[in-house]
């Protein structure tokens, strides 16, 4: 909980500093995802990724809407929403290519479980087979257990509603399934 709130407030310092910085200081769109690094990880690999979910090599798509959302208030986060309105609308689609265009990290994961979990095969719809994501869904495979249960249970519980699909099909799901879910998924 400590080291949370320490990320969080680290975080949110930078990206007040960051909207601090003249535009003209900040047209480089390499400079204007340093911030970015701050917390997701100059290694693509995030401070905290219990919390903060893995953006390097994830989908541009998503990455797009995703920054779009909190720029709007289509979804919220007290730090992610000032960074994003703080960002130009014409250099969400670059900093989102910028972060798409690199590797994802390369992780120690534990091993998979034998089988999939009930369910799982729904995502694969969008998520893609190997659930390393498509336009416009994202990559789910890798991202930590308490990413994806949290993101999970807040669908679920109508508190992220800024995909129509998802809260409906994760309050269809029991506790138990969704925990098996982001088991599997993280290990991948």
């Amino acid at each position: 909980m400590f080291t949370r709130l320490l990320s969080t407030i680290f975080c949110a310092g930078v990206g007040f500093a960051v909207m601090a910085v003249p535009a003209h200081a900040a047209d480089d769109i390499e400079a204007k995802a340093q911030t970015c690094a701050t917390c997701h990880g100059q290694n693509g690999v995030p401070i905290d990724p219990k919390t903060i979910p893995i953006i390097w090599g994830q989908q541009q798509s998503y990455l797009v809407k995703q920054l779009h959302d909190y720029r709007s208030g289509d979804r919220d986060n007290p730090i992610m929403s000032p960074i994003a309105k703080g960002l130009a609308q014409e250099d969400l689609r670059k900093i989102a290519a910028y972060f798409a265009a690199k590797s994802w990290p390369a992780q120690h994961a534990a091993a998979t479980s034998a089988s999939p979990p009930k369910g799982i095969a729904q995502c694969q719809r969008c998520h893609q087979p190997n659930f390393e994501g498509g336009p416009p869904a994202p990559r789910l495979a890798g991202l930590s257990y308490e990413y994806l249960i949290a993101s999970m249970r807040g669908f679920a519980a109508d508190e992220r509603t800024n995909n129509g699909d998802m809260p409906k099909f994760m309050q269809a799901l029991t506790d138990s399934e969704r925990d098996a879910m982001a088991r599997y998924l993280s290990a991948l």
